[in-house]
């Protein structure tokens, strides 16, 4: 597969995923979501103290070719987001999962980490799209 999928990352199934430090989220979009949206041009950031729901959609990401949702794989507060992409939103694609970062999220619901997706699963769901 040609695609990097962290074995130390949660995912959802719409391409999103999460790197869990205690009680905080980090979101990112992955490695297949950034090479299917090809060159990405601008980032709507939210703001920061914004409440997010688990599934509903919380920024967009533009590229040359297409306007993308990006949905929240779990429910908390933002409590920051990566400034570096209002500049410099080719990050995502250079680096997804490291400088590519979109949010920091306080966790509001822990339980929902149970229900986000482990690498192999989000491997599987990759290979059959």
């Amino acid at each position: 597969m040609k695609y990097r999928i962290p074995d130390n990352l949660y995912y959802t199934s719409t391409h999103e995923w999460v790197r869990i430090i205690d009680d905080t989220a980090i979101i990112g979009i992955t490695d297949y979501a950034q090479d299917m949206l090809h060159d990405i041009v601008f980032v709507d950031l939210p703001e920061v103290g914004r409440d997010i729901k688990k599934g509903e959609a919380f920024m967009e990401i533009e590229s040359v070719k297409s306007v993308a949702e990006v949905y929240a794989p779990i429910s908390g507060k933002i409590i920051e987001v990566n400034d570096k992409l209002n500049d410099s939103p080719e990050i995502i694609n250079m680096s997804p999962y490291e400088d590519g970062w979109l949010v920091k999220v306080k966790i509001s619901n822990k339980e929902e980490i149970n229900e986000l997706l482990d690498a192999p699963r989000y491997k599987s769901i990759i290979e059959e799209g």
